[in-house]
């Protein structure tokens, strides 16, 4: 085989042609199931940045606890770091990375608050720990032991030992809305594979292009 066939033929990691795509919510469906089967951890794991008052960057990974055609959604304690920031200004990016299938997306959009009965449906999905977690959690305050951590975790259990643990009033949801994702898939010779997809606000088409790797 050439340099030059092994260029111009996809490698075969690649599911069809993905840049013919018209539509990014689709298209991610269909990636995020090839990484649900082959990604050994955390499958819906994004790194999501957001910018403190100053204008500096702030990335962490969270994970993705929904998708349709209005966003992404994940949950967090308001009071964080992340969560006052989002409330100081509502945009931020997304990224997901499966390594399996050598891919990204780049997701790029306004941020809002989900509503409390969508907070109240997943806070009740989790596993009674975690609920409890979630009430002796100060996120990102100063800690000043773990065993103070572990202190606070013992009071809250103690009074949920019987029942449900009602979702804290500090503890919410927010949706990512894209006005721009990013698909990449790699090539061999670093000659990737990029579609861009854009809109000006969710009532208007997304407009597509091709980019250079």
């Amino acid at each position: 085989m050439s340099d030059a066939t092994s260029i111009k033929h996809p490698s075969g990691l690649t599911s069809g042609d993905f840049t013919a795509a018209e539509e990014p919510f689709a298209l991610f469906a269909d990636w995020y199931a090839e990484a649900s089967a082959s990604e050994p951890n955390d499958p819906n794991a994004m790194a999501l940045a957001t910018v403190d008052p100053d204008g500096l960057p702030d990335v962490r990974m969270v994970l993705m606890k929904g998708y349709d055609s209005r966003g992404f959604v994940f949950y967090s304690h308001i009071a964080s770091q992340k969560g006052r920031e989002l409330a100081a200004n509502p945009k931020a990016a997304l990224l997901f990375h499966w390594k399996s299938l050598r891919r990204q997306v780049r997701v790029r959009g306004s941020v809002t608050a989900v509503s409390d009965a969508e907070a109240d449906a997943y806070f009740a999905t989790r596993s009674k720990q975690s609920q409890i977690g979630a009430w002796a959690s100060k996120q990102s305050q100063p800690l000043e032991s773990r065993f103070a951590f572990e202190q606070a975790i013992a009071g809250v259990a103690a009074k949920h030992l019987i029942g449900e643990v009602p979702r804290p009033p500090g503890w919410s949801g927010w949706r990512v809305t894209p006005a721009r994702f990013e698909f990449w898939h790699d090539r061999p010779f670093r000659l990737h594979d990029r579609i861009e997809f854009c809109r000006d606000t969710p009532a208007h088409p997304w407009t597509k292009t091709r980019l250079y790797p």
